[in-house]
């Protein structure tokens, strides 16, 4: 009831002419006992006083002193009157003024109160949301009325409409409660779902046709809420997807072109999140006011550092195990054992803190209940734009040209010129820069550590599989497939119990078709 007198007192306010606060007036609202405070207050907002507003901000800062003579305003070493905003000095003598929580509460909806009707819309939606966080009082109804007939702005509108329905199905007239009912219906928001099912509960609503229309609100809400669930898991199905599908296009030139079984790539993964966690010091320590755009270097520094790794090893082990699989599984799992034990000895165990860039943070609000992380985003179209540059890579280019040589037919490419060896060295290079692009927008949504690879390996070999060797299309339909068919299962059966039977499904989908979704095309019959 505070909060409404003196909010009331601010709106109607916006219609008188502004008058200036006196020393009375402001010793009123600073001393006394807390019902003649608020009464000061509401008295003070209803003639629109014009210091009012630097006041009551001062209150709530706990920055006002109360002299003899005057009520004084503290602002660092600056000191003026309250009433006539004056340069003043502290007395001696001057004393706190100490607010209660009843007087704070009556403060903070003066406040919201002259926000509500300003003419600037960033302190309008400051002031809607205040006063949805507490609890609505009937007797707000006319505050919200008369803010409801000011606002000009679509979205606050509706948000004063719900509210404004929200007081009304309490209202002792059964008209209103209809129709406050049916407004509610139209509302995809979980706060008005608690709200109508609070009112339908016992000691609740009595008149059998407002519960009626109670109910069927309660379920046209329910059914857009469920929209919002649905909608929620698809989206976190194609970011976990986008995800799986940056883990798995390294390894499909890796294992589908070049036949490798790299048990490392999950630490080059590792190694390209290491690379932006490096760049992300730099740029603190160096360019902070450059921090946001980090990220911008990060990408091309993540992709030559696991790059530079990949032909190291393609040099020095791999290029030895052409043709034999088995042997290229042990010899790159004991060079993930070395890369992880290196960079525990480099960076700790322990994990290491990357920061979202500014505009990385937060995110879309599509639905009440479904809000689309910016980060999330940024990542799957990152995954596609890199999707389309392996693609145009392979497909357009003279390097594409002769790994597609070389893979389909390493002797033939080798009689035409074309240097297999560096094309190999080349090919793997390519693969493990992918997996430091993975590893950078991995470090933008997880935690980076020595074990970061470990957690995706076997699923980007399963998408590799999945979607058949050697092909980007079927990578792209197996990791998008087998990150929204995960998150669909884990909110039915659990996230161990989903896994389970994702694993299931491949094992009884390569059993029905080896080669995958999309086969090989060659001239053989085999093929």
């Amino acid at each position: 009831m505070i909060r409404f007198l003196a909010g009331l007192g601010l709106v109607l306010s916006a219609a008188l002419p502004a008058h200036a606060l006196t020393t009375e007036q402001a010793k009123a609202i600073a001393a006394g006992d807390t019902d003649a405070r608020v009464a000061a207050l509401n008295d003070a907002v209803a003639r629109a006083d014009a210091g009012l507003p630097k006041l009551v901000a001062a209150l709530l800062d706990d920055a006002v002193k109360l002299a003899p003579a005057q009520v004084l305003i503290v602002d660092g070493e600056k000191v003026s009157d309250a009433a006539t905003g004056a340069a003043a000095t502290l007395p001696e003598d001057a004393e706190d003024v100490v607010n209660n929580n009843r007087m704070r509460g009556a403060l903070q909806a003066a406040q919201a109160g002259l926000k509500l009707l300003s003419p600037d819309i960033a302190l309008r939606r400051e002031a809607v949301t205040e006063l949805a966080k507490d609890t609505l009082d009937p007797s707000q109804l006319p505050l919200i009325d008369k803010a409801l007939a000011a606002e000009i702005d679509p979205s606050l509108k509706d948000r004063l409409g719900l509210m404004r329905a929200a007081l009304q199905i309490a209202s002792p007239d059964k008209a209103q409660r209809l129709a406050a009912a049916r407004s509610l219906g139209e509302s995809g928001m979980s706060q008005v779902k608690s709200l109508l099912q609070a009112r339908l509960a016992e000691g609740g609503e009595s008149d059998a046709e407002v519960r009626g229309v109670l109910l069927s609100s309660v379920d046209k809400v329910s059914a857009r809420l469920a929209w919002g669930e649905r909608l929620g898991v698809v989206f976190t199905g194609i970011s976990l997807g986008s995800i799986l599908l940056l883990v798995a296009l390294g390894l499909a030139i890796t294992y589908g072109l070049m036949g490798v079984i790299n048990m490392a790539h999950g630490e080059l993964m590792m190694i390209g999140a290491y690379a932006t966690y490096l760049v992300q010091n730099l740029f603190k320590a160096y360019l902070p006011g450059l921090f946001d755009w980090y990220i911008l270097l990060a990408v091309p520094a993540s992709f030559l550092a696991a790059a530079l790794v990949g032909a190291v090893l393609e040099r020095l082990v791999i290029r030895w195990l052409y043709g034999r699989p088995l042997e290229t599984l042990l010899a790159t799992w004991g060079i993930s054992l070395v890369l992880m034990q290196g960079v525990r000895g480099l960076f700790g165990a322990q994990n290491v803190p990357v920061e979202n860039p500014a505009w990385m943070s937060g995110g879309v609000a599509a639905m009440s209940n479904l809000t689309l992380p910016y980060n999330r985003l940024a990542i799957i179209v990152f995954a596609f734009a890199v999707l389309g540059g392996v693609a145009l890579l392979i497909a357009k280019t003279r390097l594409g040209l002769f790994v597609r040589g070389v893979t389909q037919n390493r002797r033939m490419a080798a009689c035409m010129g074309v240097n297999t060896a560096r094309i190999d060295t080349y090919a793997f290079s390519l693969g493990a820069g992918i997996a430091g692009l993975a590893g950078c927008a991995l470090s933008q949504v997880g935690n980076v550590g020595p074990d970061l690879g470990q957690s995706y390996i076997v699923d980007s070999f399963m998408v590799v599989v999945l979607g058949g060797v050697g092909q980007l299309a079927g990578t792209v339909y197996a990791a998008l497939g087998l990150g929204v068919l995960n998150k669909l299962l884990e909110g039915w059966a659990g996230a161990v119990l989903a896994k389970i039977m994702v694993l299931v499904f491949i094992v009884v989908f390569i059993q029905k078709r080896p080669q995958g979704i999309f086969a090989m095309k060659g001239r053989s019959a085999e093929a």
